[in-house]
């Protein structure tokens, strides 16, 4: 697949899925004899791997040590400390996250009580 449909594919510029493999984030790329990026189903994986977890926020130098570690023999422990870790973080975000829609959603229960109150002054 080219740069492009790959970009439209997973919804992600070229731009960013350049940024991404000139990081590491996306593992060497094969290439056309012109030099043109071909991406392969590995290739593909990886770029929806690391748009999934930017997407839920992980941390982009955890993921860049992750796929360093991803190619080099005896690292599982330490890549699933990476994920662990990770995990960790958006668990406690999500927690963050409910709280505050609890909060809001007693904010708008309020409102709509006083909106109520107030059409019953009205009529």
């Amino acid at each position: 697949m080219t740069i492009k449909e790959v970009s439209e594919k997973y919804d992600l510029s070229a731009d960013t899925i350049r940024y991404y493999e000139r990081i590491g984030l996306i593992p060497h790329v094969p290439r056309k004899e012109n030099g043109i990026r071909d991406f392969d189903e590995a290739s593909c994986g990886w770029v929806e791997f690391i748009k999934c977890m930017r997407g839920a926020g992980v941390q982009v130098e955890a993921l860049i040590d992750y796929v360093a570690l991803f190619f080099q023999e005896g690292t599982e422990a330490a890549r699933k400390d990476i994920l662990v870790e990770q995990r960790a973080r958006l668990q406690e975000q999500l927690e963050n996250l409910q709280t505050t829609m609890q909060r809001l959603d007693y904010k708008i229960s309020h409102y709509d009580e006083i909106l109520k109150c107030s059409e019953k002054l009205k009529s």
